[in-house]
């Protein structure tokens, strides 16, 4: 469904938004390793969030990523898109490029639909939503 990158960039966001909610900044070091994910590739997710403004992000010894409270209103459609494009929108789900509404696949009426859920789904869920489901204390997202 997402890339790896997708995967990343999402869990990275929301790492960098739980701990940055008292003005902190968080390292590539301390985001790869929270994430479990390698550094290299995770410092390169970062840089483009930032560039796109999904994240915000300060150079130097007392540097490191953070989210503003503007940065809070971004949707998971948001950063998938910042990271994957609109390939969500637009892609067959078995890869296939010819596959259209007038040309469909063995599947895509079935996808089409649920397609439109996740698509619903990453669009109406917030980093902020996902801030005040975690203050619950109803739900985790394992993040080391």
């Amino acid at each position: 469904m997402f890339s790896k990158s997708c995967e990343y960039a999402i869990k990275a966001t929301i790492y960098v938004s739980q701990k940055s909610k008292d003005g902190s900044r968080v390292g590539v070091k301390d985001v790869a390793k929270s994430i479990d994910a390698p550094e290299h590739f995770i410092a390169k997710i970062l840089q483009e969030l930032t560039r796109k403004r999904v994240l915000k992000s300060v150079k130097g010894p007392n540097g490191g990523f953070y989210l503003e409270n503007e940065n809070l209103k971004t949707s998971l459609a948001d950063i998938v898109k910042a990271i994957d494009g609109d390939k969500i929108y637009d892609e067959c789900v078995l890869g296939l490029k010819a596959c259209s509404q007038k040309n469909p696949c063995p599947v895509h009426e079935e996808y089409k639909e649920i397609k439109k859920k996740i698509i619903s789904m990453l669009e109406k869920n917030t980093i902020e939503n996902f801030n005040e489901i975690m203050e619950s204390g109803n739900y985790f997202l394992k993040i080391k």
